[in-house]
């Protein structure tokens, strides 16, 4: 039987409730391990930007690397902007920071192979990666798509996790935002979920409950 919303969000409550007692607004995360796949099997290889109806609940940083009219058009926005030049002249210690502070890297087409020679290390292993805009793309769509937006990436493994909001937002918007990246999942995996999916919920540094199916 597929996953029920009630199902989905007793789940969610009960994470929320383990991880209660942090100093700090924790995230809500999802989490699927995949049964009867291959490791490089690319079904569950993902690199995908999940749109989130409810939001994530939080302020989302988004940094802007180009120039021109593309670097105009971000900072009209309140866009945080790095032209080429200064990303070739930023220091290690720098670019260590660039990459903390910002959630998504949207970066111009042409710009791609220096940033990521500059900045892809320091994002790999934050698990970010610089998002291709072209020049010409409406750029105020484009953000208003990834401040709504959760990344679900993984490597040569077989689960995947991603952020679904905060313990502080609604239960029923949270459940909205769950199903919609299970359906993601769902859809890319071209598998019933059931039998080749375990699925979990957790707070930051909560323990994870799993979903059962009925």
């Amino acid at each position: 039987m597929p996953l029920t919303r009630e199902e989905l969000a007793g789940a969610i409550r009960r994470a929320i409730e383990l991880g209660r007692g942090r100093k700090f607004k924790q995230s809500v995360e999802l989490i699927f391990t995949f049964k009867g796949f291959d490791k490089k099997a690319p079904e569950i290889r993902f690199r995908d930007a999940v749109v989130l109806p409810k939001g994530l609940g939080k302020p989302v940083r988004i940094l802007v690397v180009a120039d021109g009219a593309l670097r105009l058009a971000a900072q009209r926005l309140g866009l945080d902007t790095l032209s080429p030049e200064q990303l070739r002249g930023m220091s290690k210690r720098e670019i260590k920071k660039i990459a903390r502070r910002y959630d998504w890297f949207l970066v111009s087409s042409e710009l791609m192979s220096l940033v990521g020679r500059i900045l892809g290390p320091a994002l790999g292993s934050r698990g970010k990666a610089p998002i291709p805009v072209s020049p010409q793309a409406p750029l105020e769509t484009v953000v208003k798509q990834y401040l709504s937006s959760t990344w679900l990436r993984n490597k040569e493994q077989n689960w995947v996790g991603c952020r679904i909001g905060t313990e502080d937002q609604p239960i029923e918007d949270l459940v909205d935002n769950a199903m919609a990246v299970i359906e993601f999942v769902g859809n890319k995996i071209k598998r019933p979920l059931e039998g080749s999916t375990r699925i979990f919920v957790k707070t930051t540094m909560g323990f994870p409950v799993e979903v059962f199916y009925s």
